[in-house]
């Protein structure tokens, strides 16, 4: 079986993160199975102009790697454990679905499929963008870390010296691949380098 992740968008600003992320998921080879959340769906048409979750256009051409649910559909195969993946990722993660999922809620097909991922102790990604971040944000991270999903802020490193936001994408992209174990050759790496002071 090929590499299957699950990925949610939901109601955060940063459409673009994760439609770059689709693209490179697809790219590797992964199977992506998509639930986009009714907040998500207007964040993809406020910010990227998309107006339908079409397969191809998501994933860069390669529509026949991406699989799209609706959210509204909490009976999905990705809403039951026996639906083996490789880890789920939320991009971008709002504070709404941070604090459902950190409470046990699933109301949606996003916030079941997160539920069952925790359950089955398979990896959860979620990659929230608010900032600042308030207190109460800050608990449900601590309470779903400690339940077993990672917290991985949208927050792009700078150290490569970045010429446009498509490396900017890239760079969070490769990141989040990197933390479901998905190879990719974007250029994220830190190989060193000398300072000088004075």
């Amino acid at each position: 079986m090929s590499t299957r992740i699950v990925v949610a968008i939901t109601g955060a600003s940063g459409a673009a993160y994760a439609v770059r992320l689709i693209e490179r998921l697809t790219e590797a080879g992964v199977d992506v199975h998509l639930t986009v959340s009714s907040l998500g769906r207007r964040l993809l048409a406020d910010e990227l102009a998309t107006k339908r979750l079409d397969p191809d256009a998501l994933a860069g051409g390669r529509g026949e790697r991406l699989t799209v649910y609706n959210d509204q559909d909490v009976g999905a195969a990705i809403a039951s454990g026996s639906f083996l993946h490789d880890g789920m990722i939320v991009v971008p993660c709002s504070s709404n679905t941070l604090g459902s999922i950190a409470n046990g809620l699933s109301t949606n097909l996003v916030q079941r499929a997160a539920a069952v991922t925790l359950k089955e102790r398979r990896r959860l990604i979620l990659a929230c963008r608010e900032s600042p971040t308030s207190h109460i944000d800050l608990l449900n991270m601590m309470r779903l870390s400690e339940a077993g999903a990672i917290i991985a802020p949208l927050s792009p490193g700078f150290y490569l010296h970045p010429q446009s936001i498509d490396d900017l994408l890239d760079f969070m992209a490769g990141r989040l691949m990197d933390l479901v174990g998905v190879r990719h050759d974007l250029a994220i790496r830190w190989t060193g380098g000398t300072t000088r002071d004075g």
